[in-house]
Protein backbone atom coordinates (compact mmCIF):
# COMPACT_ATOMS: atom_id res chain seq x y z
CA UNK A 1 0.00 0.00 0.00
CA UNK A 2 1.47 3.30 -1.10
CA UNK A 3 1.30 6.08 1.41
CA UNK A 4 2.40 9.69 0.95
CA UNK A 5 2.05 12.33 3.62
CA UNK A 6 2.96 15.22 1.35
CA UNK A 7 0.57 18.15 1.20
CA UNK A 8 -0.54 19.75 -2.01
CA UNK A 9 -1.18 23.49 -2.35
CA UNK A 10 -3.78 24.74 -4.83
CA UNK A 11 -3.95 28.44 -5.63
CA UNK A 12 -6.69 30.10 -7.67
CA UNK A 13 -9.12 32.99 -7.89
CA UNK A 14 -11.04 31.58 -4.88
CA UNK A 15 -7.95 31.62 -2.68
CA UNK A 16 -5.42 29.06 -1.46
CA UNK A 17 -6.37 25.52 -0.41
CA UNK A 18 -4.13 22.86 1.13
CA UNK A 19 -4.86 19.16 0.62
CA UNK A 20 -3.63 16.25 2.72
CA UNK A 21 -2.54 13.24 0.67
CA UNK A 22 -2.50 11.24 -1.55
CA UNK A 23 -3.58 8.47 -1.55
CA UNK A 24 -6.56 9.92 0.35
CA UNK A 25 -6.92 13.55 -0.75
CA UNK A 26 -9.03 15.92 1.32
CA UNK A 27 -8.98 19.53 2.43
CA UNK A 28 -7.24 19.82 5.76
CA UNK A 29 -6.54 22.76 8.04
CA UNK A 30 -3.97 20.78 10.05
CA UNK A 31 -1.10 21.42 7.68
CA UNK A 32 2.05 19.24 7.74
CA UNK A 33 4.67 21.65 6.44
CA UNK A 34 7.26 24.13 7.67
CA UNK A 35 6.25 27.42 6.03
CA UNK A 36 3.65 28.65 3.59
CA UNK A 37 3.23 32.17 2.23
CA UNK A 38 0.44 33.78 0.25
CA UNK A 39 -0.60 37.24 -0.89
CA UNK A 40 -3.94 38.27 0.60
CA UNK A 41 -5.32 41.51 -0.84
CA UNK A 42 -2.80 44.05 0.56
CA UNK A 43 -0.54 41.92 2.74
CA UNK A 44 2.01 39.13 2.49
CA UNK A 45 1.39 36.57 5.22
CA UNK A 46 3.68 33.73 6.26
CA UNK A 47 1.93 30.88 8.07
CA UNK A 48 3.44 28.01 10.01
CA UNK A 49 1.25 25.23 8.74
CA UNK A 50 2.12 22.74 11.49
CA UNK A 51 -0.39 24.53 13.73
CA UNK A 52 -1.79 27.27 11.47
CA UNK A 53 -0.13 30.05 13.44
CA UNK A 54 1.03 33.23 11.73
CA UNK A 55 4.80 33.68 11.49
CA UNK A 56 5.06 37.08 9.85
CA UNK A 57 2.89 39.59 8.03
CA UNK A 58 4.23 42.31 5.74
CA UNK A 59 2.41 45.33 4.38
CA UNK A 60 3.32 44.86 0.70
CA UNK A 61 0.18 45.47 -1.40
CA UNK A 62 1.86 45.35 -4.82
CA UNK A 63 3.82 42.11 -4.36
CA UNK A 64 3.78 39.93 -7.48
CA UNK A 65 6.49 37.32 -6.70
CA UNK A 66 7.49 35.34 -3.61
CA UNK A 67 10.41 33.00 -2.98
CA UNK A 68 11.84 31.29 0.11
CA UNK A 69 15.54 30.63 0.60
CA UNK A 70 16.42 26.89 0.75
CA UNK A 71 16.40 26.76 4.57
CA UNK A 72 13.38 29.09 4.91
CA UNK A 73 15.37 31.79 6.70
CA UNK A 74 14.84 34.52 4.07
CA UNK A 75 11.71 35.53 2.15
CA UNK A 76 12.31 37.38 -1.15
CA UNK A 77 9.48 39.58 -2.46
CA UNK A 78 9.30 41.41 -5.78
CA UNK A 79 6.91 43.98 -7.21
CA UNK A 80 6.77 45.65 -10.60
CA UNK A 81 9.28 48.49 -10.82
CA UNK A 82 7.70 51.92 -11.28
CA UNK A 83 8.71 55.58 -11.07
CA UNK A 84 6.86 58.90 -11.02
CA UNK A 85 7.66 62.56 -11.64
CA UNK A 86 8.01 63.09 -7.91
CA UNK A 87 10.20 59.99 -7.62
CA UNK A 88 12.13 59.65 -10.92
CA UNK A 89 14.45 56.98 -9.51
CA UNK A 90 11.61 54.84 -8.20
CA UNK A 91 11.63 52.69 -5.09
CA UNK A 92 13.63 49.54 -4.50
CA UNK A 93 11.28 46.77 -5.59
CA UNK A 94 13.16 43.65 -4.38
CA UNK A 95 13.11 43.07 -0.64
CA UNK A 96 14.87 40.35 1.35
CA UNK A 97 13.19 39.67 4.70
CA UNK A 98 14.58 37.87 7.75
CA UNK A 99 11.72 35.55 8.75
CA UNK A 100 13.06 35.13 12.28
CA UNK A 101 13.11 38.84 13.15
CA UNK A 102 10.80 40.26 10.48
CA UNK A 103 13.38 42.90 9.49
CA UNK A 104 14.32 43.81 5.93
CA UNK A 105 17.86 42.59 5.29
CA UNK A 106 18.21 44.55 2.05
CA UNK A 107 16.09 46.45 -0.48
CA UNK A 108 17.40 46.31 -4.05
CA UNK A 109 16.48 47.53 -7.52
CA UNK A 110 15.44 44.77 -9.91
CA UNK A 111 13.64 46.07 -12.99
CA UNK A 112 13.27 42.82 -14.93
CA UNK A 113 11.16 39.97 -13.64
CA UNK A 114 13.46 37.48 -15.36
CA UNK A 115 16.05 36.35 -12.83
CA UNK A 116 14.56 38.61 -10.16
CA UNK A 117 15.36 36.34 -7.20
CA UNK A 118 18.88 35.75 -5.87
CA UNK A 119 20.19 32.19 -6.12
CA UNK A 120 21.29 30.41 -2.95
CA UNK A 121 23.42 27.36 -2.36
CA UNK A 122 21.46 24.65 -0.57
CA UNK A 123 23.17 25.42 2.75
CA UNK A 124 22.67 29.21 2.26
CA UNK A 125 26.39 29.82 2.65
CA UNK A 126 26.44 31.55 -0.74
CA UNK A 127 23.93 33.79 -2.54
CA UNK A 128 24.44 35.41 -5.94
CA UNK A 129 22.69 37.89 -8.23
CA UNK A 130 23.55 39.55 -11.54
CA UNK A 131 24.15 43.31 -11.60
CA UNK A 132 25.42 45.19 -14.70
CA UNK A 133 27.62 42.48 -16.25
CA UNK A 134 28.82 41.36 -12.83
CA UNK A 135 27.89 38.54 -10.52
CA UNK A 136 27.73 39.70 -6.91
CA UNK A 137 28.30 37.00 -4.28
CA UNK A 138 27.10 37.25 -0.67
CA UNK A 139 28.00 34.98 2.23
CA UNK A 140 25.80 33.78 5.13
CA UNK A 141 22.87 35.99 4.04
CA UNK A 142 24.85 39.19 4.64
CA UNK A 143 23.48 41.29 1.77
CA UNK A 144 25.07 44.51 2.99
CA UNK A 145 28.60 43.49 2.03
CA UNK A 146 29.55 41.97 -1.34
CA UNK A 147 31.95 39.13 -0.57
CA UNK A 148 33.17 38.52 -4.16
CA UNK A 149 32.56 39.62 -7.72
CA UNK A 150 32.85 37.86 -11.06
CA UNK A 151 33.10 40.31 -13.94
CA UNK A 152 32.61 39.16 -17.52
CA UNK A 153 31.73 41.53 -20.32
CA UNK A 154 28.06 41.16 -21.31
CA UNK A 155 27.39 38.20 -19.05
CA UNK A 156 23.68 37.53 -19.44
CA UNK A 157 22.94 34.21 -17.68
CA UNK A 158 24.28 32.28 -14.72
CA UNK A 159 23.37 29.13 -12.81
CA UNK A 160 24.59 28.30 -9.31
CA UNK A 161 25.25 24.63 -8.64
CA UNK A 162 22.99 22.60 -6.33
CA UNK A 163 24.27 21.06 -3.11
CA UNK A 164 26.58 22.39 -0.44
CA UNK A 165 30.16 23.67 -0.57
CA UNK A 166 32.20 24.02 -2.64
CA UNK A 167 29.75 25.96 -4.79
CA UNK A 168 30.22 26.22 -8.53
CA UNK A 169 28.68 28.60 -11.03
CA UNK A 170 28.05 28.35 -14.79
CA UNK A 171 28.11 31.65 -16.68
CA UNK A 172 27.05 32.46 -20.25
CA UNK A 173 28.42 35.28 -22.42
CA UNK A 174 26.71 35.81 -25.81
CA UNK A 175 28.88 36.21 -28.89
CA UNK A 176 29.29 39.50 -30.75
CA UNK A 177 31.04 40.79 -33.89
CA UNK A 178 31.70 37.32 -35.25
CA UNK A 179 33.03 35.96 -31.96
CA UNK A 180 31.35 32.80 -30.60
CA UNK A 181 29.24 32.59 -27.47
CA UNK A 182 30.71 30.66 -24.56
CA UNK A 183 29.86 29.05 -21.23
CA UNK A 184 32.39 28.71 -18.44
CA UNK A 185 32.34 26.85 -15.14
CA UNK A 186 33.98 28.33 -12.04
CA UNK A 187 34.37 27.16 -8.47
CA UNK A 188 33.70 29.79 -5.82
CA UNK A 189 35.70 31.92 -5.07
CA UNK A 190 38.36 31.15 -7.73
CA UNK A 191 37.53 33.80 -10.34
CA UNK A 192 41.04 34.86 -11.38
CA UNK A 193 40.61 34.82 -15.16
CA UNK A 194 40.16 32.25 -17.90
CA UNK A 195 42.82 29.90 -16.52
CA UNK A 196 40.79 29.45 -13.33
CA UNK A 197 37.77 28.16 -15.23
CA UNK A 198 36.98 24.50 -14.62
CA UNK A 199 35.64 24.13 -18.18
CA UNK A 200 35.01 26.31 -21.20
CA UNK A 201 32.77 25.61 -24.21
CA UNK A 202 32.31 28.01 -27.13
CA UNK A 203 29.68 27.71 -29.85
CA UNK A 204 27.82 29.69 -32.50
CA UNK A 205 24.08 29.89 -33.20
CA UNK A 206 22.98 31.14 -29.79
CA UNK A 207 20.59 33.99 -29.06
CA UNK A 208 19.86 32.57 -25.62
CA UNK A 209 20.75 29.54 -23.51
CA UNK A 210 19.23 27.36 -20.81
CA UNK A 211 21.73 25.81 -18.38
CA UNK A 212 20.99 22.74 -16.28
CA UNK A 213 23.25 21.32 -13.55
CA UNK A 214 23.03 17.67 -12.58
CA UNK A 215 22.19 16.86 -8.96
CA UNK A 216 25.80 16.10 -7.96
CA UNK A 217 27.08 19.36 -9.53
CA UNK A 218 29.59 17.53 -11.72
CA UNK A 219 28.28 18.55 -15.16
CA UNK A 220 26.09 21.09 -16.96
CA UNK A 221 23.90 20.78 -20.04
CA UNK A 222 23.58 23.92 -22.14
CA UNK A 223 20.71 24.23 -24.60
CA UNK A 224 21.54 27.00 -27.07
CA UNK A 225 18.80 28.50 -29.27
CA UNK A 226 18.46 30.96 -32.11
CA UNK A 227 15.10 32.54 -32.88
CA UNK A 228 15.21 32.06 -36.66
CA UNK A 229 16.37 29.02 -38.58
CA UNK A 230 17.91 30.58 -41.69
CA UNK A 231 17.45 27.34 -43.64
CA UNK A 232 13.68 27.63 -43.15
CA UNK A 233 13.48 24.04 -41.93
CA UNK A 234 11.95 24.83 -38.53
CA UNK A 235 9.35 27.27 -37.24
CA UNK A 236 10.93 26.95 -33.79
CA UNK A 237 14.31 28.33 -34.82
CA UNK A 238 17.32 26.12 -34.24
CA UNK A 239 18.66 24.50 -31.07
CA UNK A 240 21.88 22.73 -30.13
CA UNK A 241 22.87 20.90 -26.95
CA UNK A 242 26.28 21.08 -25.28
CA UNK A 243 27.89 19.27 -22.34
CA UNK A 244 30.44 20.63 -19.84
CA UNK A 245 31.90 18.76 -16.88
CA UNK A 246 33.82 20.15 -13.92
CA UNK A 247 36.76 17.89 -14.85
CA UNK A 248 37.20 19.97 -18.03
CA UNK A 249 35.51 17.62 -20.51
CA UNK A 250 33.20 19.23 -23.08
CA UNK A 251 31.19 17.92 -26.01
CA UNK A 252 28.38 18.72 -28.42
CA UNK A 253 25.56 16.20 -27.97
CA UNK A 254 24.90 14.53 -31.33
CA UNK A 255 21.15 14.13 -31.74
CA UNK A 256 19.82 11.47 -34.09
CA UNK A 257 17.00 13.41 -35.72
CA UNK A 258 16.76 16.91 -37.15
CA UNK A 259 14.39 19.39 -35.59
CA UNK A 260 13.84 21.36 -32.38
CA UNK A 261 14.86 20.32 -28.87
CA UNK A 262 11.71 20.31 -26.75
CA UNK A 263 13.01 19.29 -23.34
CA UNK A 264 16.10 18.07 -21.48
CA UNK A 265 16.26 16.45 -18.02
CA UNK A 266 19.01 14.97 -15.85
CA UNK A 267 18.44 11.69 -14.06
CA UNK A 268 18.68 12.16 -10.26
CA UNK A 269 21.60 9.72 -10.41
CA UNK A 270 23.55 12.41 -12.35
CA UNK A 271 24.95 9.72 -14.67
CA UNK A 272 22.41 10.00 -17.51
CA UNK A 273 20.16 12.56 -19.16
CA UNK A 274 17.17 12.38 -21.48
CA UNK A 275 16.48 14.60 -24.50
CA UNK A 276 13.18 14.99 -26.40
CA UNK A 277 13.87 16.32 -29.89
CA UNK A 278 13.21 16.20 -33.63
CA UNK A 279 10.32 17.04 -35.91
CA UNK A 280 7.06 15.36 -34.88
CA UNK A 281 6.73 12.56 -34.09
CA UNK A 282 9.61 13.41 -31.76
CA UNK A 283 12.37 11.11 -30.58
CA UNK A 284 13.43 10.67 -26.96
CA UNK A 285 16.89 9.34 -26.14
CA UNK A 286 18.83 8.73 -22.93
CA UNK A 287 22.57 9.57 -23.04
CA UNK A 288 25.42 8.76 -20.65
CA UNK A 289 28.19 11.10 -19.47
CA UNK A 290 30.16 10.40 -22.65
CA UNK A 291 27.17 11.74 -24.60
CA UNK A 292 26.66 8.29 -26.14
CA UNK A 293 23.05 7.07 -26.59
CA UNK A 294 21.97 4.48 -24.02
CA UNK A 295 18.29 3.91 -24.79
CA UNK A 296 16.09 5.23 -27.59
CA UNK A 297 12.35 5.46 -26.88
CA UNK A 298 11.57 5.63 -30.59
CA UNK A 299 9.19 8.26 -31.94
CA UNK A 300 5.90 9.54 -30.58
CA UNK A 301 3.78 12.64 -29.77
CA UNK A 302 5.84 14.03 -26.89
CA UNK A 303 7.55 17.30 -25.95
CA UNK A 304 8.44 16.92 -22.26
CA UNK A 305 10.34 14.54 -19.97
CA UNK A 306 10.14 14.14 -16.18
CA UNK A 307 12.25 11.85 -13.96
CA UNK A 308 10.80 10.73 -10.64
CA UNK A 309 12.64 12.17 -7.59
CA UNK A 310 14.21 8.73 -6.98
CA UNK A 311 15.13 8.38 -10.67
CA UNK A 312 13.52 4.95 -11.11
CA UNK A 313 10.61 6.10 -13.32
CA UNK A 314 10.57 8.40 -16.33
CA UNK A 315 7.54 10.08 -17.89
CA UNK A 316 7.43 11.25 -21.50
CA UNK A 317 4.50 13.58 -22.17
CA UNK A 318 2.92 15.57 -24.97
CA UNK A 319 1.39 18.75 -23.54
CA UNK A 320 0.49 22.13 -25.04
CA UNK A 321 -0.50 21.66 -28.66
CA UNK A 322 -0.38 17.86 -28.31
CA UNK A 323 -3.10 15.58 -26.95
CA UNK A 324 -1.72 15.08 -23.47
CA UNK A 325 -0.44 11.53 -23.84
CA UNK A 326 1.89 10.30 -21.09
CA UNK A 327 4.28 7.35 -21.35
CA UNK A 328 5.45 5.99 -17.99
CA UNK A 329 8.69 3.95 -18.17
CA UNK A 330 10.63 1.79 -15.74
CA UNK A 331 14.16 3.01 -16.49
CA UNK A 332 15.91 0.01 -14.93
CA UNK A 333 14.13 -2.54 -17.10
CA UNK A 334 13.43 -0.08 -19.97
CA UNK A 335 9.85 -1.29 -19.90
CA UNK A 336 6.69 0.78 -20.33
CA UNK A 337 4.42 0.81 -17.26
CA UNK A 338 1.36 2.75 -18.43
CA UNK A 339 0.13 5.19 -21.05
CA UNK A 340 -2.48 7.58 -19.57
CA UNK A 341 -4.24 10.31 -21.54
CA UNK A 342 -4.38 13.82 -20.00
CA UNK A 343 -5.84 16.29 -22.53
CA UNK A 344 -5.46 20.07 -22.10
CA UNK A 345 -2.87 19.79 -19.31
CA UNK A 346 -0.60 22.78 -18.72
CA UNK A 347 1.32 21.54 -15.67
CA UNK A 348 2.89 18.27 -14.48
CA UNK A 349 4.79 17.57 -11.26
CA UNK A 350 6.04 14.50 -9.40
CA UNK A 351 5.13 14.08 -5.76
CA UNK A 352 8.29 13.74 -3.60
CA UNK A 353 7.30 10.13 -2.84
CA UNK A 354 7.94 9.09 -6.47
CA UNK A 355 4.57 7.29 -6.53
CA UNK A 356 2.13 10.03 -7.53
CA UNK A 357 1.91 12.92 -9.98
CA UNK A 358 -0.36 15.91 -10.42
CA UNK A 359 -1.56 17.25 -13.77
CA UNK A 360 -3.48 20.50 -13.97
CA UNK A 361 -5.06 22.92 -16.41
CA UNK A 362 -4.24 26.43 -15.21
CA UNK A 363 -4.86 30.03 -16.22
CA UNK A 364 -3.66 32.08 -17.99
CA UNK A 365 -2.56 29.34 -20.42
CA UNK A 366 -6.14 28.07 -20.53
CA UNK A 367 -8.98 29.96 -18.86
CA UNK A 368 -11.63 27.30 -19.39
CA UNK A 369 -11.96 23.78 -18.01
CA UNK A 370 -9.50 24.55 -15.22
CA UNK A 371 -8.85 21.81 -12.69
CA UNK A 372 -6.37 19.16 -11.59
CA UNK A 373 -5.97 15.42 -11.12
CA UNK A 374 -3.76 13.40 -8.80
CA UNK A 375 -2.59 10.11 -10.29
CA UNK A 376 -0.75 6.97 -9.41
CA UNK A 377 1.97 6.38 -12.01
CA UNK A 378 0.25 3.17 -13.14
CA UNK A 379 -2.41 5.36 -14.76
CA UNK A 380 -5.06 5.43 -12.02
CA UNK A 381 -6.80 8.71 -11.13
CA UNK A 382 -6.97 9.01 -7.32
CA UNK A 383 -8.45 12.49 -6.99
CA UNK A 384 -10.07 14.94 -9.37
CA UNK A 385 -11.13 18.54 -8.84
CA UNK A 386 -12.79 20.73 -11.48
CA UNK A 387 -12.72 24.49 -10.94
CA UNK A 388 -16.25 25.99 -10.85
CA UNK A 389 -17.40 28.02 -13.84
CA UNK A 390 -16.32 31.64 -13.56
CA UNK A 391 -13.27 30.88 -11.43
CA UNK A 392 -9.67 30.11 -12.37
CA UNK A 393 -6.93 27.77 -11.20
CA UNK A 394 -3.53 29.45 -11.12
CA UNK A 395 -1.09 27.01 -9.57
CA UNK A 396 -0.68 23.55 -8.00
CA UNK A 397 2.43 22.83 -5.89
CA UNK A 398 3.62 19.80 -3.90
CA UNK A 399 5.05 20.32 -0.43
CA UNK A 400 8.86 19.92 -0.74
CA UNK A 401 10.79 17.39 1.32
CA UNK A 402 14.53 16.78 1.81
CA UNK A 403 16.17 14.19 -0.40
CA UNK A 404 15.96 10.69 1.05
CA UNK A 405 12.67 11.29 2.90
CA UNK A 406 10.87 8.85 0.61
CA UNK A 407 12.87 5.74 -0.39
CA UNK A 408 12.62 4.14 -3.80
CA UNK A 409 9.97 1.42 -4.05
CA UNK A 410 9.67 -1.44 -6.55
CA UNK A 411 7.89 -0.43 -9.75
CA UNK A 412 4.35 -1.75 -10.13
CA UNK A 413 2.82 -2.69 -13.46
CA UNK A 414 -0.74 -3.40 -12.33
CA UNK A 415 -2.99 -0.34 -12.00
CA UNK A 416 -3.81 0.76 -8.46
CA UNK A 417 -7.55 0.38 -7.65
CA UNK A 418 -9.56 3.59 -7.65
CA UNK A 419 -13.20 4.65 -7.93
CA UNK A 420 -12.23 7.15 -10.65
CA UNK A 421 -10.54 4.45 -12.75
CA UNK A 422 -7.86 5.21 -15.33
CA UNK A 423 -7.65 7.00 -18.64
CA UNK A 424 -5.37 4.62 -20.44
CA UNK A 425 -4.83 5.85 -23.99
CA UNK A 426 -6.65 3.70 -26.54
CA UNK A 427 -4.68 2.52 -29.58
CA UNK A 428 -5.31 4.86 -32.47
CA UNK A 429 -4.52 4.49 -36.13
CA UNK A 430 -2.51 7.08 -37.96
CA UNK A 431 -4.36 9.38 -40.33
CA UNK A 432 -4.46 8.16 -43.92
CA UNK A 433 -5.63 10.19 -46.93
CA UNK A 434 -8.95 9.00 -48.45
CA UNK A 435 -7.19 7.70 -51.56
CA UNK A 436 -5.09 5.27 -49.46
CA UNK A 437 -7.69 4.05 -46.95
CA UNK A 438 -8.75 0.97 -48.95
CA UNK A 439 -5.22 0.00 -49.86
CA UNK A 440 -2.67 -2.01 -47.89
CA UNK A 441 -0.28 -0.03 -45.67
CA UNK A 442 3.17 0.28 -47.21
CA UNK A 443 6.27 2.24 -46.26
CA UNK A 444 5.57 4.79 -48.98
CA UNK A 445 1.97 5.38 -47.77
CA UNK A 446 2.95 6.34 -44.18
CA UNK A 447 2.93 10.03 -43.29
CA UNK A 448 5.68 9.48 -40.68
CA UNK A 449 8.37 6.90 -40.24
CA UNK A 450 7.60 5.18 -36.93
CA UNK A 451 10.59 4.06 -34.89
CA UNK A 452 10.22 1.51 -32.05
CA UNK A 453 12.17 1.74 -28.77
CA UNK A 454 15.60 0.13 -28.73
CA UNK A 455 18.32 -0.45 -26.17
CA UNK A 456 21.50 1.16 -27.46
CA UNK A 457 23.96 -0.02 -24.82
CA UNK A 458 26.86 -1.97 -26.38
CA UNK A 459 26.04 -5.66 -26.41
CA UNK A 460 22.44 -5.09 -25.30
CA UNK A 461 21.05 -6.89 -28.37
CA UNK A 462 24.09 -9.04 -29.11
CA UNK A 463 24.91 -6.99 -32.20
CA UNK A 464 27.70 -4.49 -32.58
CA UNK A 465 26.35 -0.96 -32.43
CA UNK A 466 27.09 1.21 -35.43
CA UNK A 467 28.39 4.74 -35.14
CA UNK A 468 26.17 7.59 -36.25
CA UNK A 469 28.13 8.07 -39.49
CA UNK A 470 28.12 4.34 -40.28
CA UNK A 471 24.40 4.13 -39.58
CA UNK A 472 23.73 7.11 -41.82
CA UNK A 473 25.79 5.63 -44.66
CA UNK A 474 24.03 2.29 -44.23
CA UNK A 475 20.62 3.96 -44.56
CA UNK A 476 21.79 5.75 -47.72
CA UNK A 477 23.00 2.51 -49.26
CA UNK A 478 19.76 0.75 -48.46
CA UNK A 479 17.68 3.58 -49.89
CA UNK A 480 19.78 3.65 -53.05
CA UNK A 481 19.52 -0.12 -53.44
CA UNK A 482 15.74 -0.03 -52.97
CA UNK A 483 15.35 2.74 -55.52
CA UNK A 484 17.43 0.87 -58.11
CA UNK A 485 15.31 -2.24 -57.67
CA UNK A 486 12.24 -0.26 -58.67
CA UNK A 487 13.87 0.91 -61.90
CA UNK A 488 13.94 -1.17 -65.10
CA UNK A 489 17.61 -1.45 -65.97
CA UNK A 490 16.78 -2.06 -69.66
CA UNK A 491 15.17 1.36 -69.92
CA UNK A 492 18.24 3.15 -68.53
CA UNK A 493 21.06 1.60 -70.57
CA UNK A 494 21.46 1.68 -74.38
CA UNK A 495 20.86 -1.65 -76.07
CA UNK A 496 24.09 -3.19 -77.27
CA UNK A 497 24.28 -5.35 -80.41
CA UNK A 498 25.15 -8.90 -79.36
CA UNK A 499 26.37 -9.83 -82.85
CA UNK A 500 30.08 -9.70 -83.65
CA UNK A 501 31.48 -6.57 -85.24
CA UNK A 502 32.32 -8.52 -88.38
CA UNK A 503 28.62 -9.15 -88.98
CA UNK A 504 27.59 -5.51 -88.57
CA UNK A 505 25.82 -3.85 -91.45
CA UNK A 506 27.93 -1.27 -93.33
CA UNK A 507 26.96 2.35 -92.93
CA UNK A 508 25.18 3.96 -95.86
CA UNK A 509 27.00 6.56 -97.92
CA UNK A 510 25.75 9.54 -99.87
CA UNK A 511 28.73 9.39 -102.23
CA UNK A 512 30.46 12.54 -100.95
CA UNK A 513 33.33 11.71 -98.54
CA UNK A 514 33.12 15.11 -96.77
CA UNK A 515 29.37 14.79 -96.23
CA UNK A 516 29.78 11.21 -94.96
CA UNK A 517 32.39 12.44 -92.49
CA UNK A 518 30.09 15.16 -91.12
CA UNK A 519 27.17 12.71 -90.76
CA UNK A 520 29.40 10.28 -88.85
CA UNK A 521 30.58 13.06 -86.51
CA UNK A 522 27.02 14.21 -85.76
CA UNK A 523 25.93 10.62 -84.99
CA UNK A 524 28.88 10.21 -82.62
CA UNK A 525 28.07 13.43 -80.69
CA UNK A 526 24.36 12.51 -80.50
CA UNK A 527 25.15 9.04 -79.14
CA UNK A 528 27.54 10.48 -76.52
CA UNK A 529 24.94 13.04 -75.36
CA UNK A 530 22.29 10.33 -75.14
CA UNK A 531 24.55 8.20 -72.90
CA UNK A 532 25.28 11.17 -70.62
CA UNK A 533 21.56 11.92 -70.27
CA UNK A 534 20.78 8.33 -69.36
CA UNK A 535 23.61 8.32 -66.82
CA UNK A 536 22.26 11.48 -65.15
CA UNK A 537 18.77 9.99 -64.98
CA UNK A 538 20.19 6.86 -63.34
CA UNK A 539 22.11 8.87 -60.71
CA UNK A 540 19.13 11.10 -59.98
CA UNK A 541 16.70 8.24 -59.49
CA UNK A 542 19.17 6.04 -57.63
CA UNK A 543 20.08 8.74 -55.07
Amino acid sequence: NCCCYSDHTVRGSDGTVLLRGPPNCEKNADFQSSCHAHVLFVRVTVVKVADGSQVRSFDLPKTAMLEFSPLNTVLATWQVYSKTQDNPQGDANLQLWDLKTGTCLKALYQKKVQGWCPSWSDDEKIAVRSVNNELHFFENNDFINIANKLHLQKVSEFMLSPGNQPSKVAVYVPGSKGAPSFVRLYQYPNFGGTTCALANKSFFKADRVTMLWNKKATAVLVQASIEVDKTGASYYGEQTLHYLATNGETAAVQLQKNGPIYDVAWSPSSTEFCVVYGFMPAKATVYNLKCDPVFDFGTGPRNAVYYSPQGHILVLAGFGNLRGQMEVWDVKKWKQVSKPQVPDSTHFAWCPDGEHVVTSTCAPRLRVSNGYKIWHYTGTVLYKQDTPTGTELWETVWQPFPDGTFPERPVKYQATPSELGSTEAKPTQAYRPPALRNKPVTASSKLHEEEPPQNMRPGATGDKQLSKTALKNQKKREAKKAAKQEINPDALEPQSDPSPASNAQPETSCGDPETDKKIKSVKKVTKHSHCLLLRRITVSVGG
